[in-house]
């Protein structure tokens, strides 16, 4: 029997220069897509994280490409002080919308950030360097809080989501929020700790 093909979806594997290093990632394209999402993942995760594919499914079944991407090559991940290291990760990301608008498949199409953890800071840094090219940026369980230098110069729409357990990054999310000028909202999924482990809980962040 042959293997059913989806032709409405068009998947493929990257490999984006960044400098000296090379990103990968996994570019997912639904037909008829208006915008890309590129996923900045933070620490201790990656393309492969169960809960960001699971997220970026979702998304991909509204309609939206999605790029999940390993901003860090892996032995430069054994070192934790590149996954804090948002001016790093952002300077990944400004390479990646690069390479994005130069690919037949993806240029043209608006540009938005999901980051998780230090992803949310390298994103929102990304975003305020290159306000022209980024249309909104989501944050989940992240921090913003790393990139709050720049926060007031982020025009970009931008939604932080947090659990209401995690009380410390929670925190970190109230500051970094009235820092931001653009327009922003800050949701809180009631009863939900840093990763969204709790029934329901991703269900709600990918909502």
């Amino acid at each position: 029997m042959s293997p059913i093909i989806n032709e409405s979806v068009r998947e493929r594997e990257v490999a984006i220069p960044a400098g000296e290093r090379t990103v990968h990632g996994n570019l997912t394209l639904p037909r008829g897509a208006q915008a890309v999402v590129v996923f900045a993942h933070g620490s201790g995760s990656g393309r492969y994280s169960p809960r960001n594919q699971y997220v970026a499914q979702v998304l991909q079944e509204a309609g939206l490409g999605t790029l999940l991407l390993d901003l860090l090559e892996e032995r430069e991940a054994d070192d934790r002080r590149n996954v804090f290291d948002i001016r790093l990760l952002a300077s990944r990301l400004q390479a990646t919308a690069e390479w994005l608008e130069q690919q037949t498949d993806t240029k043209g199409l608006a540009l938005g950030y999901f980051g998780a953890s230090t992803g949310a800071g390298a994103a929102l840094l990304a975003a305020a360097s290159a306000p022209e090219s980024v249309r909104a940026v989501v944050s989940r369980g992240g921090r913003p809080d790393l990139a709050s230098d720049v926060l007031p110069e982020v025009t970009a729409p931008t939604l932080l989501i947090v659990g209401g357990d995690d009380e410390v990054v929670l925190e970190l999310n109230r500051e970094a929020f009235n820092l931001l000028t653009c327009t922003r909202q800050l949701d809180i999924v009631p009863g939900a700790t840093h990763l969204f482990p709790e029934p329901g809980a991703l269900e709600e962040v990918a909502r």
